[in-house]
């Protein structure tokens, strides 16, 4: 997978984060994931469908960050992952996405995106809605790890 798939999705996580919850992430390397566990409790999912190309975004958050995210944007701290956890998470996959979507748009790649679904529970499945190769970028916090998963169709 071309770099210039992957750095969108990298640029837009951190504006998302810098401006809604005043956090300045820590990018680590990207590496292909090999499996289809996910590596938070709770994951925002979204399709990316394109003439060019169509693929899939994964954000996968563990519970404490998932929850000082609710904190940071809303002013209250759930004590467990609940519905408001689980909106808020879909809320940040489609301001990543939509935020990647229009810089992939200036590249000349232009997608149409499904409605974000969230998923929740330790070790539950990613399934991509295309083939092709699984690109994990870790990101630090504060408040611990995540993970954003990109997949285009090869």
């Amino acid at each position: 997978m071309r770099a210039d798939f992957i750095n969108p999705f990298l640029h837009a996580m951190v504006n998302v984060l810098r401006t809604m919850c005043e956090l300045q992430p820590q990018v680590g390397k990207s590496v292909l994931k090999e499996d289809n566990i996910a590596r938070g409790v709770v994951t925002g999912f979204i399709d990316l469908m394109g003439e060019q190309t169509s693929g899939s975004l994964a954000i996968s958050f563990t519970e404490p960050v998932a929850i000082d995210l609710v904190e940071r944007m809303l002013g209250e701290r759930p004590t467990k992952i609940d519905d408001t956890v689980r909106d808020l998470i879909g809320e940040i996959t489609n301001m990543v996405s939509g935020g990647a979507k229009k810089i992939l748009a200036e590249k000349g790649y232009n997608f149409y995106l499904s409605q974000p679904v969230t998923f929740v529970g330790e070790g539950h499945k990613i399934l991509h809605s295309v083939y092709g190769p699984k690109i994990l970028i870790p990101f630090h916090v504060e408040s611990g790890d995540f993970v954003v998963e990109v997949c285009f169709r090869d």
